[in-house]
């Protein structure tokens, strides 16, 4: 199928989540006392504001013991009290794991947990579990007015992914522009598996097509302002679905989302073929230590409970939450 012989489609893109809670706009980085929290986090932007939430609905004896920072923001977070927790803030799912294993090796307990939306259980010292507790849909996002049809299969978005003539043009004025997140997202790791590239190629530049940076900065995910009419982007339905309700920051500029083989991007539709689970990384020598047992493990965890701040905040509720068999080895 040749992209460029499409119509753009007239159809909007039905099925946003239903049911949907608003309310004001989350909170960026711990608010409120205690300023220092027990369990201290960081890592994805497609769950920072879930667990933000999380972490201002979850309390043990009256206090809440979660302190999750957003991907970005100021170029420095603190974690815990004194200057020794001063640290980079990670932005996405590779740099909050890193940054939690670092902090292990170190010893300074300046980070307890990591959010991320993808799953690498590659080695790792120490050893870390991760812990599902939603599940997201990912599809593609274009402007309203795009020459790039509002439904495609997932056939189409490989061929676009990988750079297909047919479907993107020719170098060096492609009529079309892949973009992906920026290094260390793992929206973007989840998207190049589901499209069947690699991210080493990609930065090898074998799909040229495909761009991380617009304007000299790097793609933030889930920002739709990045968009024109000639590009896509992937794009999460929960962090789509939340920013239109105003639950969160909308960043969706001209952004509509984009119905993979005829299903509608919904996160609570079984159908829809692009989904993935969510994870709070803990290390895997406290998966029977409180607090995190209390907050990460096992369907009675007090986030598993918490299934009307995951709905809420676009994500659906995931039948394995607290399951702590994914580790690395």
């Amino acid at each position: 199928m040749n992209i460029r012989k499409f119509a753009v489609a007239a159809v909007g893109v039905a099925g946003l989540l239903t049911g949907t809670v608003c309310a004001s706009v989350a909170v960026a980085d711990p608010s409120g006392a205690p300023a220092f929290r027990q369990l201290s986090g960081v890592g994805s932007d497609t769950t920072q504001d879930v667990m933000n939430g999380m972490a201002q609905s979850i309390t043990i004896g009256g206090q809440k013991v979660i302190g999750s920072y957003d991907a970005t923001g100021s170029a420095k977070i603190t974690t815990k009290s004194g200057t020794t927790c001063t640290i980079d803030r990670p932005n996405g799912s590779g740099a909050g794991r890193n940054a939690l294993v670092a902090s292990l090796q170190a010893n300074d307990n300046c980070l307890d947990f990591a959010r991320s939306s993808s799953l690498s259980l590659g080695a790792v010292d120490p050893d870390l579990t991760y812990v599902p507790f939603a599940v997201d849909g990912v599809t593609y996002a274009i402007t309203g007015s795009s020459q790039i049809p509002r439904k495609l299969t997932l056939n189409d978005l490989k061929q676009i992914y990988t750079c297909n003539k047919d479907y993107v043009g020719t170098a060096p004025n492609f009529t079309m522009t892949a973009y992906l997140p920026q290094a260390g997202s793992g929206t973007r790791s989840f998207w190049e598996s589901t499209v069947g590239i690699s991210d080493t190629d990609v930065k090898n530049g074998v799909y040229p097509c495909i761009k991380d940076v617009k304007g000299g900065n790097p793609v933030q995910e889930h920002d739709g302002r990045v968009l024109d009419d000639k590009s896509i982007v992937p794009f999460s339905i929960a962090q789509y679905s939340s920013q239109a309700t105003q639950t969160i920051a909308d960043l969706r500029g001209k952004a509509v989302l984009g119905t993979i083989d005829g299903i509608a991007p919904t996160v609570l539709n079984s159908n829809f073929g692009v989904k993935r689970d969510v994870y709070n990384v803990i290390p895997t020598s406290k998966v029977g230590t409180a607090p995190w047992s209390t907050v990460f493990v096992g369907s009675n965890s007090l986030v598993c409970q918490k299934t009307d701040v995951i709905n809420t905040y676009g994500f659906a509720a995931n039948a394995n939450c607290g399951d702590t068999s994914k580790q690395t080895p």
